[in-house]
Protein backbone atom coordinates (compact mmCIF):
# COMPACT_ATOMS: atom_id res chain seq x y z
CA UNK A 1 0.00 0.00 0.00
CA UNK A 2 1.55 3.08 -0.81
CA UNK A 3 0.68 6.43 0.84
CA UNK A 4 1.41 8.77 -1.80
CA UNK A 5 -1.02 7.80 -4.32
CA UNK A 6 -3.60 6.03 -1.92
CA UNK A 7 -6.42 8.09 -3.24
CA UNK A 8 -5.32 7.15 -6.82
CA UNK A 9 -5.84 3.44 -6.02
CA UNK A 10 -8.58 2.83 -3.77
CA UNK A 11 -12.40 5.12 -4.13
CA UNK A 12 -14.64 5.91 -1.33
CA UNK A 13 -16.64 3.04 1.01
CA UNK A 14 -18.69 4.25 3.61
CA UNK A 15 -20.08 1.87 6.17
CA UNK A 16 -22.84 -0.34 5.21
CA UNK A 17 -25.95 -0.06 6.49
CA UNK A 18 -28.64 -2.92 7.91
CA UNK A 19 -31.23 -3.74 5.20
CA UNK A 20 -34.05 -1.06 5.89
CA UNK A 21 -36.82 -4.02 6.99
CA UNK A 22 -34.29 -5.13 9.92
CA UNK A 23 -33.53 -1.63 11.05
CA UNK A 24 -36.94 -0.28 11.68
CA UNK A 25 -38.10 -2.66 13.73
CA UNK A 26 -35.86 -1.39 16.13
CA UNK A 27 -34.61 1.94 17.63
CA UNK A 28 -30.94 1.06 17.55
CA UNK A 29 -27.66 1.67 15.57
CA UNK A 30 -27.74 0.00 12.29
CA UNK A 31 -24.72 1.46 10.63
CA UNK A 32 -21.80 -1.38 10.43
CA UNK A 33 -18.18 -0.75 10.76
CA UNK A 34 -16.07 -0.83 8.18
CA UNK A 35 -13.45 -4.15 8.17
CA UNK A 36 -10.13 -3.13 9.12
CA UNK A 37 -8.47 -3.78 6.10
CA UNK A 38 -11.16 -1.37 4.34
CA UNK A 39 -10.61 0.96 6.96
CA UNK A 40 -6.70 0.88 5.93
CA UNK A 41 -7.55 1.63 2.38
CA UNK A 42 -9.66 4.66 3.30
CA UNK A 43 -6.97 6.05 5.29
CA UNK A 44 -4.64 5.39 2.46
CA UNK A 45 -6.63 7.63 0.44
CA UNK A 46 -5.88 11.00 2.35
CA UNK A 47 -3.49 13.49 0.11
CA UNK A 48 -1.85 15.12 3.27
CA UNK A 49 -2.32 18.07 1.43
CA UNK A 50 -0.29 21.25 2.10
CA UNK A 51 -2.70 22.98 3.85
CA UNK A 52 -5.54 20.94 4.96
CA UNK A 53 -8.78 22.33 4.44
CA UNK A 54 -10.66 19.77 6.40
CA UNK A 55 -8.91 20.78 9.42
CA UNK A 56 -8.65 24.72 8.85
CA UNK A 57 -11.83 25.27 7.32
CA UNK A 58 -14.07 22.12 7.36
CA UNK A 59 -14.25 21.53 11.08
CA UNK A 60 -15.32 24.00 13.56
CA UNK A 61 -12.87 21.86 16.23
CA UNK A 62 -10.27 22.20 13.68
CA UNK A 63 -9.31 18.23 14.33
CA UNK A 64 -5.94 17.41 13.75
CA UNK A 65 -7.22 15.54 10.97
CA UNK A 66 -4.44 14.61 8.65
CA UNK A 67 -2.10 13.85 11.87
CA UNK A 68 -4.75 11.02 13.22
CA UNK A 69 -5.44 9.38 9.67
CA UNK A 70 -2.04 8.93 9.10
CA UNK A 71 -1.61 7.57 12.34
CA UNK A 72 -3.99 5.05 11.75
CA UNK A 73 -2.63 3.90 8.31
CA UNK A 74 0.80 3.91 10.02
CA UNK A 75 -1.13 1.36 12.61
CA UNK A 76 -0.57 3.90 15.72
CA UNK A 77 -3.64 3.97 16.80
CA UNK A 78 -2.98 4.87 20.30
CA UNK A 79 -1.47 7.89 18.82
CA UNK A 80 -4.11 8.65 16.48
CA UNK A 81 -6.71 8.60 19.98
CA UNK A 82 -4.00 11.22 21.30
CA UNK A 83 -4.41 13.42 18.52
CA UNK A 84 -7.93 13.41 18.62
CA UNK A 85 -8.65 13.87 21.93
CA UNK A 86 -6.39 16.94 22.51
CA UNK A 87 -8.68 18.87 20.13
CA UNK A 88 -12.03 16.94 21.28
CA UNK A 89 -13.89 15.92 24.29
CA UNK A 90 -16.28 13.31 22.58
CA UNK A 91 -15.13 12.48 19.19
CA UNK A 92 -18.02 8.51 19.55
CA UNK A 93 -20.37 11.42 19.20
CA UNK A 94 -19.45 13.76 16.00
CA UNK A 95 -18.40 9.89 14.68
CA UNK A 96 -21.90 9.23 14.83
CA UNK A 97 -24.33 12.26 14.32
CA UNK A 98 -22.12 15.03 12.98
CA UNK A 99 -22.70 15.88 8.93
CA UNK A 100 -18.95 15.89 8.33
CA UNK A 101 -18.18 19.11 7.23
CA UNK A 102 -14.61 18.17 7.14
CA UNK A 103 -15.65 15.90 4.67
CA UNK A 104 -16.97 18.70 2.50
CA UNK A 105 -13.94 20.39 2.79
CA UNK A 106 -11.57 17.50 1.75
CA UNK A 107 -9.37 18.33 -0.95
CA UNK A 108 -10.54 15.18 -2.49
CA UNK A 109 -13.92 16.34 -2.97
CA UNK A 110 -12.80 19.40 -5.59
CA UNK A 111 -13.36 16.08 -8.17
CA UNK A 112 -13.58 13.47 -6.01
CA UNK A 113 -15.09 11.58 -3.54
CA UNK A 114 -13.99 12.66 -0.15
CA UNK A 115 -11.86 10.56 2.68
CA UNK A 116 -14.61 8.58 4.96
CA UNK A 117 -12.94 11.14 7.71
CA UNK A 118 -16.32 10.53 9.93
CA UNK A 119 -15.91 7.12 10.15
CA UNK A 120 -11.99 6.81 10.69
CA UNK A 121 -13.18 9.16 13.68
CA UNK A 122 -15.37 7.06 15.10
CA UNK A 123 -13.36 3.98 14.95
CA UNK A 124 -10.23 5.45 16.52
CA UNK A 125 -12.68 6.42 19.82
CA UNK A 126 -14.39 3.06 19.57
CA UNK A 127 -10.98 1.04 19.59
CA UNK A 128 -9.81 3.54 22.08
CA UNK A 129 -12.44 2.47 24.49
CA UNK A 130 -12.02 -0.99 24.21
CA UNK A 131 -8.16 -1.05 24.90
CA UNK A 132 -8.73 1.11 27.96
CA UNK A 133 -6.87 4.10 26.72
CA UNK A 134 -9.40 6.53 27.96
CA UNK A 135 -9.91 6.33 31.81
CA UNK A 136 -10.59 9.55 34.02
CA UNK A 137 -8.37 12.01 34.05
CA UNK A 138 -8.15 13.54 37.49
CA UNK A 139 -6.20 16.76 37.90
CA UNK A 140 -3.49 16.66 40.01
CA UNK A 141 -4.47 19.44 42.21
CA UNK A 142 -7.31 21.44 43.18
CA UNK A 143 -8.02 24.71 42.67
CA UNK A 144 -10.10 25.90 45.34
CA UNK A 145 -12.56 26.91 42.99
CA UNK A 146 -15.92 26.17 42.51
CA UNK A 147 -17.79 26.09 38.54
CA UNK A 148 -21.78 25.83 38.29
CA UNK A 149 -22.66 24.76 35.04
CA UNK A 150 -26.27 25.01 33.66
CA UNK A 151 -27.41 22.61 31.32
CA UNK A 152 -25.82 19.24 30.52
CA UNK A 153 -26.18 18.94 26.60
CA UNK A 154 -22.54 19.24 24.05
CA UNK A 155 -21.62 22.37 25.47
CA UNK A 156 -22.54 22.02 29.08
CA UNK A 157 -20.96 18.56 29.20
CA UNK A 158 -17.78 19.66 27.70
CA UNK A 159 -17.11 23.20 29.83
CA UNK A 160 -17.79 20.54 33.20
CA UNK A 161 -15.25 17.95 31.79
CA UNK A 162 -12.56 20.73 31.02
CA UNK A 163 -12.73 22.59 33.75
CA UNK A 164 -12.62 19.66 36.13
CA UNK A 165 -9.39 18.64 34.45
CA UNK A 166 -8.16 21.90 35.42
CA UNK A 167 -8.41 21.56 38.79
CA UNK A 168 -11.58 23.42 39.53
CA UNK A 169 -14.71 21.54 41.60
CA UNK A 170 -17.90 21.29 38.82
CA UNK A 171 -21.41 20.91 39.57
CA UNK A 172 -23.74 20.20 36.29
CA UNK A 173 -27.84 21.21 37.15
CA UNK A 174 -30.16 19.87 34.72
CA UNK A 175 -33.47 20.14 34.68
CA UNK A 176 -33.94 16.38 33.10
CA UNK A 177 -34.03 13.15 35.35
CA UNK A 178 -30.54 12.36 33.56
CA UNK A 179 -27.61 13.97 32.97
CA UNK A 180 -27.42 14.42 28.42
CA UNK A 181 -29.96 17.15 27.13
CA UNK A 182 -30.22 16.94 23.67
CA UNK A 183 -27.80 14.39 23.29
CA UNK A 184 -30.02 11.97 25.65
CA UNK A 185 -33.31 13.71 24.75
CA UNK A 186 -33.38 15.06 21.04
CA UNK A 187 -30.89 12.33 19.27
CA UNK A 188 -32.95 9.10 18.33
CA UNK A 189 -31.35 6.43 19.50
CA UNK A 190 -31.06 4.84 15.99
CA UNK A 191 -28.58 7.26 15.47
CA UNK A 192 -27.02 7.58 18.99
CA UNK A 193 -27.80 4.77 21.14
CA UNK A 194 -27.19 6.16 24.89
CA UNK A 195 -24.98 3.71 26.55
CA UNK A 196 -22.57 5.67 24.27
CA UNK A 197 -23.22 8.64 26.10
CA UNK A 198 -23.65 6.91 29.97
CA UNK A 199 -20.14 5.57 29.05
CA UNK A 200 -18.51 9.02 28.66
CA UNK A 201 -20.61 10.40 31.89
CA UNK A 202 -18.91 7.70 33.53
CA UNK A 203 -15.83 9.34 32.62
CA UNK A 204 -16.85 12.91 33.76
CA UNK A 205 -18.28 11.26 37.21
CA UNK A 206 -14.72 9.23 38.04
CA UNK A 207 -13.40 12.81 37.14
CA UNK A 208 -15.00 14.98 40.05
CA UNK A 209 -18.00 16.32 37.79
CA UNK A 210 -21.21 16.16 40.15
CA UNK A 211 -24.61 15.90 38.42
CA UNK A 212 -27.54 17.46 39.72
CA UNK A 213 -30.69 16.19 37.90
CA UNK A 214 -34.19 17.22 38.25
CA UNK A 215 -33.38 20.75 39.14
CA UNK A 216 -34.41 23.70 37.40
CA UNK A 217 -32.21 26.48 38.22
CA UNK A 218 -34.53 29.42 38.43
CA UNK A 219 -36.95 28.00 39.81
CA UNK A 220 -35.67 25.01 42.26
CA UNK A 221 -32.77 27.01 42.69
CA UNK A 222 -32.32 30.71 42.71
CA UNK A 223 -30.10 32.63 40.42
CA UNK A 224 -29.14 35.04 44.13
CA UNK A 225 -28.04 30.87 45.24
CA UNK A 226 -25.86 30.53 41.88
CA UNK A 227 -24.12 33.94 42.69
CA UNK A 228 -23.31 33.08 46.09
CA UNK A 229 -22.28 29.72 46.21
CA UNK A 230 -20.05 29.43 43.43
CA UNK A 231 -17.07 31.55 42.06
CA UNK A 232 -18.13 31.21 38.43
CA UNK A 233 -21.34 30.40 36.71
CA UNK A 234 -21.64 28.28 32.87
CA UNK A 235 -24.94 28.73 30.89
CA UNK A 236 -25.15 26.06 28.59
CA UNK A 237 -29.15 25.94 28.07
CA UNK A 238 -28.83 25.55 24.23
CA UNK A 239 -31.41 26.87 21.89
CA UNK A 240 -35.02 25.73 22.97
CA UNK A 241 -36.74 28.08 21.65
CA UNK A 242 -38.70 26.40 18.80
CA UNK A 243 -40.21 28.29 15.31
CA UNK A 244 -43.60 28.50 15.58
CA UNK A 245 -46.18 28.40 12.82
CA UNK A 246 -49.35 31.11 12.44
CA UNK A 247 -51.66 29.49 10.18
CA UNK A 248 -55.40 29.03 11.10
CA UNK A 249 -56.07 25.91 12.90
CA UNK A 250 -52.74 25.74 14.28
CA UNK A 251 -54.77 25.11 17.80
CA UNK A 252 -56.06 21.72 16.90
CA UNK A 253 -54.98 18.40 18.54
CA UNK A 254 -52.25 16.48 17.19
CA UNK A 255 -49.84 19.41 16.07
CA UNK A 256 -47.18 19.14 18.21
CA UNK A 257 -43.37 20.37 18.30
CA UNK A 258 -40.73 18.09 17.24
CA UNK A 259 -38.33 17.91 20.22
CA UNK A 260 -41.64 16.90 22.90
CA UNK A 261 -42.19 14.33 20.19
CA UNK A 262 -38.63 13.41 20.38
CA UNK A 263 -38.23 13.73 23.97
CA UNK A 264 -41.31 11.13 24.61
CA UNK A 265 -39.82 8.45 22.68
CA UNK A 266 -36.32 8.56 23.87
CA UNK A 267 -37.82 8.46 27.52
CA UNK A 268 -40.29 5.68 26.35
CA UNK A 269 -36.79 3.64 24.69
CA UNK A 270 -35.48 4.07 28.10
CA UNK A 271 -38.04 2.61 30.39
CA UNK A 272 -39.37 6.19 32.19
CA UNK A 273 -41.59 7.19 30.01
CA UNK A 274 -44.66 9.37 30.85
CA UNK A 275 -48.21 8.16 31.45
CA UNK A 276 -49.50 6.82 28.25
CA UNK A 277 -52.33 8.96 28.07
CA UNK A 278 -49.96 11.86 27.23
CA UNK A 279 -47.74 10.11 24.78
CA UNK A 280 -47.28 11.13 21.33
CA UNK A 281 -47.47 8.33 19.24
CA UNK A 282 -47.07 7.84 15.15
CA UNK A 283 -48.93 4.19 15.28
CA UNK A 284 -51.33 4.12 12.22
CA UNK A 285 -51.66 7.61 11.59
CA UNK A 286 -50.68 9.95 8.51
CA UNK A 287 -47.79 11.72 9.74
CA UNK A 288 -46.80 15.14 8.24
CA UNK A 289 -43.19 17.06 9.35
CA UNK A 290 -42.95 20.47 8.59
CA UNK A 291 -39.15 21.15 7.95
CA UNK A 292 -36.54 19.81 5.96
CA UNK A 293 -33.44 19.50 8.33
CA UNK A 294 -32.06 16.94 11.05
CA UNK A 295 -34.48 17.81 13.35
CA UNK A 296 -37.23 16.86 10.63
CA UNK A 297 -35.59 13.56 9.17
CA UNK A 298 -35.36 12.29 13.15
CA UNK A 299 -39.26 12.67 13.30
CA UNK A 300 -39.11 10.51 10.22
CA UNK A 301 -37.60 8.03 11.18
CA UNK A 302 -38.82 7.94 14.66
CA UNK A 303 -42.27 7.60 13.33
CA UNK A 304 -41.73 4.86 10.74
CA UNK A 305 -40.41 2.66 13.92
CA UNK A 306 -43.93 3.75 15.54
CA UNK A 307 -45.49 2.12 13.20
CA UNK A 308 -46.89 5.41 11.18
CA UNK A 309 -49.24 4.57 7.95
CA UNK A 310 -47.52 7.08 6.14
CA UNK A 311 -44.88 9.84 6.07
CA UNK A 312 -44.83 13.07 3.96
CA UNK A 313 -42.38 16.13 5.04
CA UNK A 314 -42.93 19.24 3.42
CA UNK A 315 -40.02 22.00 3.18
CA UNK A 316 -41.02 25.48 1.96
CA UNK A 317 -37.58 25.69 0.17
CA UNK A 318 -37.55 24.66 -3.11
CA UNK A 319 -35.61 21.24 -4.17
CA UNK A 320 -32.05 21.82 -4.39
CA UNK A 321 -29.58 20.57 -6.90
CA UNK A 322 -28.17 16.98 -6.81
CA UNK A 323 -24.48 18.11 -7.37
CA UNK A 324 -23.11 21.81 -6.59
CA UNK A 325 -24.21 24.44 -8.20
CA UNK A 326 -21.52 27.05 -10.10
CA UNK A 327 -22.07 29.85 -7.17
CA UNK A 328 -21.64 27.16 -4.50
CA UNK A 329 -17.95 26.30 -5.30
CA UNK A 330 -15.69 24.01 -3.01
CA UNK A 331 -14.85 23.78 0.14
CA UNK A 332 -17.96 26.02 0.77
CA UNK A 333 -20.36 23.66 2.41
CA UNK A 334 -22.73 22.10 -0.73
CA UNK A 335 -26.42 23.18 -0.73
CA UNK A 336 -27.38 20.46 -2.62
CA UNK A 337 -29.81 17.43 -1.98
CA UNK A 338 -29.70 15.26 0.83
CA UNK A 339 -31.34 12.26 1.56
CA UNK A 340 -31.14 10.79 5.10
CA UNK A 341 -31.62 7.23 6.56
CA UNK A 342 -34.42 8.00 7.69
CA UNK A 343 -35.16 9.11 4.38
CA UNK A 344 -34.71 5.90 2.97
CA UNK A 345 -36.56 4.00 5.06
CA UNK A 346 -40.09 5.22 3.44
CA UNK A 347 -40.86 8.91 3.28
CA UNK A 348 -42.83 11.55 0.95
CA UNK A 349 -41.03 14.87 0.04
CA UNK A 350 -42.56 17.72 -1.00
CA UNK A 351 -40.48 20.87 -1.87
CA UNK A 352 -41.17 24.52 -2.27
CA UNK A 353 -44.76 24.25 -0.61
CA UNK A 354 -46.33 26.42 2.25
CA UNK A 355 -48.90 25.13 4.57
CA UNK A 356 -51.78 27.85 4.40
CA UNK A 357 -54.04 25.88 7.11
CA UNK A 358 -54.63 23.05 9.42
CA UNK A 359 -57.81 20.83 8.29
CA UNK A 360 -59.53 19.58 11.52
CA UNK A 361 -62.51 17.24 12.48
CA UNK A 362 -64.06 16.82 15.87
CA UNK A 363 -61.15 18.96 17.27
CA UNK A 364 -58.34 16.82 16.19
CA UNK A 365 -56.05 17.95 12.95
CA UNK A 366 -57.16 15.87 9.93
CA UNK A 367 -55.32 17.23 7.17
CA UNK A 368 -53.20 20.65 5.81
CA UNK A 369 -54.12 22.45 3.03
CA UNK A 370 -50.76 23.07 1.36
CA UNK A 371 -49.72 25.82 -1.53
CA UNK A 372 -46.85 25.00 -4.11
CA UNK A 373 -44.82 28.24 -4.11
CA UNK A 374 -43.85 28.44 -7.77
CA UNK A 375 -47.50 28.16 -8.88
CA UNK A 376 -49.70 28.73 -6.58
CA UNK A 377 -51.59 25.89 -6.73
CA UNK A 378 -53.21 24.48 -3.50
CA UNK A 379 -54.17 21.06 -2.57
CA UNK A 380 -55.24 19.10 1.00
CA UNK A 381 -52.87 16.15 2.64
CA UNK A 382 -54.61 14.00 5.05
CA UNK A 383 -52.73 13.83 8.44
CA UNK A 384 -53.61 12.69 11.87
CA UNK A 385 -50.26 13.93 13.81
CA UNK A 386 -48.22 17.05 12.45
CA UNK A 387 -44.74 17.25 13.92
CA UNK A 388 -43.61 21.02 13.41
CA UNK A 389 -39.83 20.92 12.74
CA UNK A 390 -38.55 24.05 11.54
CA UNK A 391 -35.77 24.80 13.88
CA UNK A 392 -35.13 26.96 16.86
CA UNK A 393 -34.56 30.95 17.63
CA UNK A 394 -32.97 31.83 20.40
CA UNK A 395 -32.70 30.23 23.80
CA UNK A 396 -35.78 30.17 26.18
CA UNK A 397 -36.28 33.35 27.65
CA UNK A 398 -37.33 32.24 31.39
CA UNK A 399 -36.94 33.53 35.13
CA UNK A 400 -33.52 32.53 35.24
CA UNK A 401 -32.29 34.79 32.22
CA UNK A 402 -34.60 37.84 34.06
CA UNK A 403 -32.88 37.15 37.50
CA UNK A 404 -29.55 37.04 36.25
CA UNK A 405 -30.60 40.31 34.45
CA UNK A 406 -28.55 39.49 31.10
CA UNK A 407 -28.49 40.82 27.81
CA UNK A 408 -29.48 39.30 24.51
CA UNK A 409 -28.27 40.30 21.14
CA UNK A 410 -30.83 40.77 18.22
CA UNK A 411 -31.72 37.49 17.72
CA UNK A 412 -32.42 37.18 21.59
CA UNK A 413 -29.19 34.98 21.99
CA UNK A 414 -27.48 35.90 24.97
CA UNK A 415 -24.77 38.43 24.54
CA UNK A 416 -21.30 37.38 25.66
CA UNK A 417 -17.72 39.32 25.08
CA UNK A 418 -14.64 37.88 23.58
CA UNK A 419 -14.25 35.45 26.16
CA UNK A 420 -17.70 33.95 26.24
CA UNK A 421 -18.77 36.16 29.41
CA UNK A 422 -22.07 37.37 29.93
CA UNK A 423 -23.32 41.33 30.92
CA UNK A 424 -22.66 39.78 34.64
CA UNK A 425 -18.89 39.50 35.61
CA UNK A 426 -18.55 35.91 36.68
CA UNK A 427 -21.47 34.51 33.87
CA UNK A 428 -20.47 32.85 31.30
CA UNK A 429 -22.44 31.23 28.44
CA UNK A 430 -21.63 28.60 25.74
CA UNK A 431 -23.16 26.81 22.89
CA UNK A 432 -26.61 27.28 21.30
CA UNK A 433 -27.51 29.35 23.92
CA UNK A 434 -25.33 32.25 22.64
CA UNK A 435 -24.89 30.94 18.62
CA UNK A 436 -28.47 29.80 18.43
CA UNK A 437 -29.15 26.44 16.72
CA UNK A 438 -25.89 24.67 15.28
CA UNK A 439 -24.50 21.55 14.76
CA UNK A 440 -23.02 19.41 17.98
CA UNK A 441 -19.24 19.84 16.70
CA UNK A 442 -19.55 23.69 17.12
CA UNK A 443 -21.55 23.69 21.22
CA UNK A 444 -18.17 21.19 21.74
CA UNK A 445 -15.66 23.78 20.32
CA UNK A 446 -17.82 27.13 22.00
CA UNK A 447 -17.44 24.62 25.61
CA UNK A 448 -13.94 24.23 24.74
CA UNK A 449 -13.61 28.30 24.68
CA UNK A 450 -15.40 28.57 27.56
CA UNK A 451 -13.98 26.24 29.79
CA UNK A 452 -10.48 28.11 28.93
CA UNK A 453 -12.15 31.90 29.18
CA UNK A 454 -13.40 30.33 32.93
CA UNK A 455 -10.04 28.57 33.64
CA UNK A 456 -8.44 31.85 33.33
CA UNK A 457 -10.72 34.05 35.18
CA UNK A 458 -10.26 32.44 38.19
CA UNK A 459 -6.78 31.75 38.20
CA UNK A 460 -6.80 35.91 37.71
CA UNK A 461 -9.27 36.67 40.57
CA UNK A 462 -6.86 33.86 42.69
Amino acid sequence: MSKVDGFLRYGRRDPAKKPVGERIAAFAEFEEPLAFDRLLEQANRCMDCGIPFCHNFGCPAHNRIPEWIDAVFRGRWRRASDLLHDTINFPEITGRVCPAPCEAACTLAINQQAVTIRHLELQIVERAFREGWLPAERAAAASGCEVAVIGSGPAGLVVAQQLARAGHQVTVFEKDDRPGGLLRYGIPDFKLEKSVLDRRLAQLKGEGVVFETGLTVGVDLSAKYLRRSYHAVVLALGSGQPRDLNTPGRDLAGIHFAMPYLTMQNRRHAGDAPAPESFILAAGKHVVVLGGGDTGADCIGTAIRQGAASVTQLEILPEPPDVRPLDNPWPIWPQIKRTSSSHEEGCARLWGVQTTAFLGANGAVAGLRVRREATGEEFELPADLVLLAMGFIHVVHDRLLDELGLALDERGNLLVDENLMTSQPGVFAAGDAIAGASLVVRAFQSGRRAAAAVDRFLRERG
